[in-house]
């Protein structure tokens, strides 16, 4: 018998959830200086059926100058992928690697659409090294005890 090739497909990507909110509108507008934004990068996935998983990436981008909010965008993308025929072991680094390193292009385009139609210069995310986070996190996990090394990561960048 042959063995049966590995299978990745990309099912569906989209936007799970999206808000902005702009607390000191009008006023804030006429603030010239450059805001200081904080983000929160979090990564998780979900086993839908089967072979079939859902991978989330949510972010929080918080601009701010001096103490008032400027604005405040939380985005949720996510993306369907069915894989099938990858050893067990090779799930996780898929999930928690290959699938947010595809999703991520589009989560930086749907905030910089955003802030831009709210009226604001545009927020150009920086590349993210998925691969060094979840290795990061997997050697945590490892260094605890009762953890498993292959849960899912979840990663917030500050």
């Amino acid at each position: 018998m042959s063995e049966q090739q590995p299978v990745f497909v990309i099912e569906k990507i989209y936007v799970k959830d999206l808000s902005l909110e702009i607390p000191n509108a009008p006023r804030i507008f006429l603030d010239r200086e450059a805001p200081e934004i904080n983000l929160q990068l979090n990564a998780q996935d979900t086993c839908i059926e089967g072979n079939i998983y859902e991978v989330l990436l949510t972010i929080t981008v918080t601009a701010r100058v001096k103490e008032k909010t400027m604005f405040l965008v939380e985005a949720h993308q996510a993306g369907i992928f069915r894989i099938q025929n990858v050893p067990e072991n090779d799930i996780n680094p898929v999930l928690g690697i290959v699938c947010p390193n595809i999703l991520f292009p589009y989560l930086r385009e749907t905030v910089s659409d955003i802030v831009i139609r709210a009226g604001f210069p545009p927020v150009l995310l920086n590349p993210v090294n998925f691969e060094a986070i979840y290795h990061q996190k997997k050697q945590q996990a490892e260094s605890k005890d009762g953890v498993d090394p292959n849960a899912p990561v979840k990663e917030n960048i500050h």
